[in-house]
């Protein structure tokens, strides 16, 4: 980035004119089509996109990568700019009308839940995704259309992605049961505090979020519900138990979409439910927890 360029950002954070998010891999907007991605030499990418009946011109940049969990400093994140420029330089023509694009098709690890994406002259990668993250749990219709929406989710990293490591068991000898992991760079990721509805209380936070398909619920892929990766240990356990009204969830097939930290790519797992509980496995499984997914919160077998 050329330092006239770096001067200009840093004077437009400070006196406020930028947008600066805290959600990891950053969520850009909602129900987006025809999307664009290009990137310049200075490393500020240019999203184009159509959405609520209009064309739109967001400019993204300075995030890379994600902190391991810290107290000390705030989760990477981008600074975000939905004026196509004006807030950036308040000049004319606006930036993105004059954007030189670098960026390559793309050379890094396959994505899931891929728009678009381009690997940049300096060997980052940038990455934008879509998939529906506010759907409601325990396979509920989404009365609301705000939780329908197809999130639009950018990303930027150099070298290794995260790892979502998910298997399954038996919870109490009857519950089907998934646990496991996100790492980074060998760092298990996780946030430092939860509201009472376990909402993330800061950026570090890391979301799962488990689906399940052909279920009690109905046919097709369904939400099953949300959680955090646990503190210190990046561990996560779930039970398929009923809860309340709702039946259990289990179904032929789940699915797990971890939130990626800082601005790293959203990550996804998939596999075809254990089915009836089998002693042998789950003595394995129990094995390879006390092992491997050490965590006082997973304790329940």
């Amino acid at each position: 980035m050329s330092r006239s360029l770096r001067t200009l950002l840093l004077a437009a954070l400070a006196a406020g004119l930028l947008t600066s998010t805290a959600s990891a891999s950053n969520l850009i907007d909602r129900d987006a089509t025809g999307v664009k991605l290009g990137v310049d030499g200075t490393g500020m990418a240019l999203l184009t996109y159509q959405a609520g009946g209009k064309l739109k011109h967001v400019l993204a940049w300075g995030a890379l990568n994600a902190h391991a969990p810290t107290k000390a400093k705030k989760q990477r994140e981008f600074s975000l700019d939905y004026s196509g420029g004006w807030k950036l330089s308040h000049k004319l023509p606006l930036l993105w009308k004059s954007f030189e694009n670098t960026c390559a098709p793309y050379r890094g690890q396959a994505l899931a839940w891929l728009v678009t994406a381009c690997t940049a002259p300096d060997g980052t990668h940038w990455a934008v995704q879509s998939w529906q993250r506010m759907l409601p749990n325990y396979g509920l219709p989404a009365r609301d259309p705000s939780l329908d929406v197809w999130e639009l989710r950018l990303s930027h990293w150099r070298d290794d992605l995260p790892v979502l490591t998910v298997k399954q068991d038996w919870a109490y000898g009857s519950y089907e049961n998934l646990y496991g992991s996100v790492a980074y760079r060998g760092q298990p990721m996780y946030g430092f505090g939860t509201t009472r509805f376990g909402a993330p209380t800061d950026n570090y936070g890391v979301l799962v979020y488990v689906d399940t398909r052909n279920s009690t619920y109905g046919a097709g892929w369904r939400r099953e519900n949300s959680f955090v990766t646990h503190k210190n240990t990046g561990v996560f356990c779930y039970g398929f138990f009923p809860h309340g009204a709702n039946p259990s969830g289990n179904g032929d097939d789940y699915r797990a979409t971890a939130v990626g930290p800082g601005v790293l790519p959203d990550l996804l797992w998939e596999g075809a439910s254990l089915g009836k509980f089998d002693a042998k496995l789950d003595l394995e499984a129990t094995a390879d927890q006390r092992l491997n997914f050490v965590d006082r919160l997973c304790s329940y077998k």
